[in-house]
């Protein structure tokens, strides 16, 4: 039997990497139930909770720096914090944007964490095709995580201390 495979995101309520199906009738009902599981009001909620924290850009600066040291911790103590899928040409891009981008606003100024969340949605566009739903999901982690930490939350709270 053939098989057909796609990769499919609907990252605020779970990612399929892989979908494997038998035919094209299961990949018909696969879809309609991933898309029937989608909770937009989740979604536009996760949206409106980043807009309204605010990272300062001193903390923003830390977490660049913390982003570049990850590439470089050992194994175990990256297992030990949130997983960051985000390469130094992207935290570069994430650096650039946010002082070069009028949209952004550098150099003094707060940073909302809705327009964190696209500094590294847009830096991951540059990602290969294998991996772009990946980081796309990943930099949706990382954002949601980091304005958990601003209010108290312990786990991603590694990359603002």
């Amino acid at each position: 039997k053939n098989m057909v495979c796609c990769n499919l995101c609907v990252y605020t309520d779970g990612y399929f990497g892989n979908l494997e199906v038998s035919s094209t009738n299961d990949l018909f009902r696969s879809v309609l139930d991933m898309f029937y599981h989608y909770d937009p009001a989740k979604h536009i909620h996760l949206m409106q909770t980043l807009g309204h924290s605010y990272l300062t850009e001193h903390q923003f600066a830390q977490i660049l720096g913390k982003m570049r040291l990850y590439q470089c911790l050992p194994q175990g103590y990256q297992k030990s914090i949130p997983r960051l899928l985000i390469t130094d040409t992207q935290i570069n891009s994430v650096a650039k944007a946010y002082i070069q981008d009028e949209n952004f606003g550098g150099f003094g100024g707060d940073l909302s964490m809705w327009r964190f969340y696209n500094l590294l949605t847009g830096a991951n566009k540059s990602s290969y095709i294998d991996s772009f739903l990946d980081r796309s999901l990943n930099a949706t982690e990382i954002a949601q995580g980091i304005n958990m930490a601003l209010h108290g939350d312990e786990r991603y709270s590694w990359f603002i201390d």
